[in-house]
């Protein structure tokens, strides 16, 4: 699948605008916040802040420029050696921004999965979750963002996620609160259908 279509599939949050605005645009977007906040965007220490912040955001929101699922093209069916339980990475560091405040939010996500006739390098599982973090979504958004990569990737007999993390628009701003966790699931095929797998994957990653 091409990153075009899969764009299509995402939501409105995950696509690129028709035009995107150029470099100096972006500067400039910048230079307009910093002189809202009160501040001089041309004193000395600012001077160069809305280039240093537009190559930070390059950064933040590299998953725009790539498919998750091209992570797992080179995905092989022989690579098992006749193992077919869950796979499992856990402790996976999830790093990404609210699309509501654009602020981060960081934690851990546990993926698993059961293979069918295709099985991938593990870094490339790491791979698909840091693409789709790496953009403006809702924390909901980027679980269901994964699953469907893992799926339409791997076709495995089924797949499994749980993501952690901590939202800045909650510890910095609004109820200032620190420490609480948001927790969201997705469980697709046997993870879904079968409870007691569940329990397994649950009992694995607690």
């Amino acid at each position: 699948m091409s990153i075009t279509n899969h764009i299509k599939d995402l939501p409105r949050s995950a696509r690129a605008p028709a035009k995107r605005p150029t470099r100096a645009e972006a500067e400039a977007a910048v230079r307009v916040l910093l002189a809202w906040t009160g501040e001089n965007p041309s004193r000395e220490g600012l001077r160069q802040t809305p280039a240093r912040v537009v190559e930070a955001y390059e950064e933040f929101f590299s998953g725009y420029n790539s498919d998750p699922i091209s992570w797992l093209d080179d995905a092989e069916s022989d690579m098992s050696g006749g193992y077919d339980d869950i796979i499992l990475l856990k402790g996976i560091r999830v790093q990404s921004f609210c699309e509501h405040h654009l602020t981060p939010f960081e934690g851990s996500a546990h993926l698993a999965y059961l293979p069918d006739k295709k099985v991938v390098g593990l870094s490339r599982l790491v791979r698909v979750v840091e693409t789709c973090a790496r953009r403006l979504q809702t924390q909901e958004a980027l679980t269901e963002q994964i699953i469907q990569s893992i799926n339409t990737g791997l076709a495995p007999r089924g797949c499994a996620l749980i993501i952690e993390a901590e939202h800045q628009c909650m510890s910095f701003r609004g109820i200032k609160q620190s420490g609480i966790k948001t927790v969201t699931s997705k469980y697709c095929g046997e993870f879904d259908t079968d409870a007691a797998l569940r329990q397994r994957f649950a009992a694995l990653t607690s």
